[in-house]
C-alpha cells in the first residue's frame, strides 16, 4: 500500500473505530454505567479509543482493534439485557456509518458520474468507498460470536441461562479461536474470516450503495 492510499483510508479507518467505541459508551451511560464516561470514553477523539498494535494490525493484515471500553454490568440496572443492547451498539454505529457512506457514493455518482479516478472527486469517492467498505467489515466482524467480539456478549444475551456456561467456555478460549484464524489464514492463505465477512461487505454494499 502506497502512501496515497494510506493517508486516504487513515480518516475512515480512525472514524469508524472511533464511532464504534463510542456507541458502546454512549448506550452504556444511558442504562446507568459512566464507567466509560469517567475513563475518558465517551467522546469521538480517535487518541480515546485506539489501541496501537491493533491500529497497526489493520493496516498490515487488515483486522486489528480498538481499546475495549470498560463496562461494569453491577452499575447498569439490567445487566443481562443492557449488556446486550451496549454491545449491538458498535456494530449497529458502524453499520449507519456504512449506510451514510453508501448514500455520499450514490449522490456523488448521479452528480458527477465516473470521474477521473486520480482527480479530487476521484480521490474523494476512493475515500468513501474504503469508509463503506471498512465500516461493513468491523461490524460483520465484531458480529462473530467469538470473544471478546461484539457477537459473543450478543449471544450471551440471547441465550437462556442454562445455556450460560457454554459462553463462558468461548469466552476463555474465544482469543485463541480469532488469533488461530487469523494466523492460519495468513499462513496458508486460505482466509476462514475473509470468507465469513465479505459475502456481507460486498451484499450490503450492494444495497447501501448500489456497487
Amino acid at each position: 500500500m502506497n502512501i496515497q492510499k494510506l493517508l486516504i483510508i487513515a480518516p475512515p479507518i480512525l472514524l469508524a473505530l472511533s464511532f464504534h467505541e463510542y456507541a458502546h459508551a454512549y448506550i452504556a451511560n444511558k442504562f446507568g454505567d459512566d464507567t466509560a464516561k469517567q475513563s475518558g470514553r465517551l467522546t469521538l477523539n480517535p487518541l480515546a479509543h485506539l489501541d496501537p498494535i491493533g491500529t497497526i494490525m489493520i493496516f498490515l493484515v487488515h483486522f486489528g482493534w480498538a481499546k475495549p471500553v470498560p463496562v461494569n454490568p453491577h452499575r447498569l440496572r439490567n445487566p443481562k439485557k443492557d449488556m446486550l443492547w451496549i454491545s449491538v451498539a458498535g456494530p449497529l454505529a458502524n453499520m449507519i456509518l456504512a449506510l451514510i457512506s453508501g448514500i455520499l457514493l450514490r449522490f456523488i455518482f448521479a452528480t458527477v458520474g465516473v470521474p477521473n479516478q486520480h482527480s479530487i472527486i476521484g480521490l474523494l469517492i476512493y475515500a468513501v468507498f474504503m469508509s463503506l467498505q471498512i465500516n461493513l467489515a468491523l461490524a460483520i466482524f465484531n458480529l462473530l460470536p467469538i470473544a471478546p467480539l461484539d457477537g459473543s456478549k450478543i449471544l450471551f444475551g440471547l441465550l437462556p441461562v442454562k445455556h450460560e456456561g457454554k459462553i463462558y467456555f468461548l469466552e476463555r478460549y474465544g482469543p485463541f479461536i480469532l488469533l488461530g484464524l487469523i494466523i492460519f489464514g495468513r499462513v496458508t492463505g486460505v482466509p476462514i474470516l475473509g470468507g465469513l465477512i465479505w459475502p456481507f461487505v460486498k451484499y450490503f454494499s450492494k444495497i447501501f450503495a448500489g456497487i
